[in-house]
């Protein structure tokens, strides 16, 4: 599996706290939403929490690849696509749950396989 370049290791440290994240439905029609629950889990799997994934959650569901952006304080861009599944039990939705705060829902961890990377346009995996 491949592992986020050093960089990124280093900028994710920097981020703003809100993300993005972006997947496709069967019909290729993109779909983004803020998320802020997002945590690096290693470096080759980030997680972001389900706390309200409506379309999100559908087109994890049907097979969508997905897209994570973050912005820095210095506000350089970065980006992570991989494959994304939701997970509602095991060890990365046991992750989520204990980080999660208990005022939110946390349905599910939906659990991004890093595949490619970005800053801004330039590719660096």
């Amino acid at each position: 599996m491949p592992k986020l370049p050093e960089i990124i290791i280093k900028e994710w440290e920097n981020r703003q706290r809100t993300c993005i994240l972006t997947t496709v439905d069967p019909q290729e029609k993109p779909n983004a939403v803020y998320v802020s629950c997002v945590r690096k889990y290693d470096e080759s799997t980030m997680i972001i929490t389900d706390n309200y994934f409506d379309k999100t959650k559908a087109n994890i569901l049907s097979g969508s690849k997905a897209s994570l952006l973050f912005i820095t304080k210095d506000r350089k861009s970065y980006q992570i696509k991989g494959s994304i599944e939701l997970h509602t039990s095991g060890a990365f939705f046991e992750d989520m749950k204990s980080r999660n705060s208990e005022k939110m829902p946390g349905h599910a961890a939906a659990v991004l396989s890093v595949e490619e990377a970005y800053s801004g346009a330039k590719q660096l995996l």
